[in-house]
């Protein structure tokens, strides 16, 4: 009897760990966003990651510049917010998809960037003009490839 009891708590272990496990890694990392207390548009892309299943965090600094810095994205590739999701740097108006993506396939880079504000990007689509834009990948060396075209 006893051997059962130590047989069934260590199988019900095994399972709840099991359990803990599997949900959990199903589970989007917080995305922790640092943007200037008065942008708009960062609401909006805070917005757009929220819709698409990612939990956010939201720092409002007063110098943003710091942050990039602090993150190395480089001048070029600059736009309004910065986020950090495990361990990777996502700039500017990001498609939350492609955030999905890279979180997926792990490539080797420092983080996603859309440089500038492109109308139609997601945070921007306010005026109702669609732009072309390009996301791009970055390494910390500041090599810059290019990740998708929207």
């Amino acid at each position: 009897m006893k051997n059962k009891t130590i047989l069934s708590i260590g199988l019900l272990s095994a399972l709840v760990l099991a359990g803990v496990l599997f949900f959990g890694m199903n589970e989007e990392p917080t995305v922790t966003v640092y943007k200037s207390p008065s942008c708009g548009c960062c609401v909006d892309w805070v917005d757009h990651l929220e819709a698409n299943g990612f939990d956010t965090k939201v720092e409002n600094v007063s110098n943003t510049v710091i942050i990039k810095n602090k993150f190395g994205v480089g001048e070029k590739l600059q736009s309004c917010h910065t986020a950090v999701v495990n361990g990777y740097v996502v700039e500017g108006h990001v498609p939350a998809d492609l955030v999905h993506k890279l979180l997926e396939q792990k490539p080797d880079v420092k983080g996603l960037a859309v440089p500038g504000m492109p109308q139609g990007s997601p945070g921007m689509e306010g005026s109702g003009i669609k732009e072309p834009y390009k996301v791009f990948t970055f390494t910390a060396s500041g090599k810059t490839e290019v990740f998708a075209r929207r």
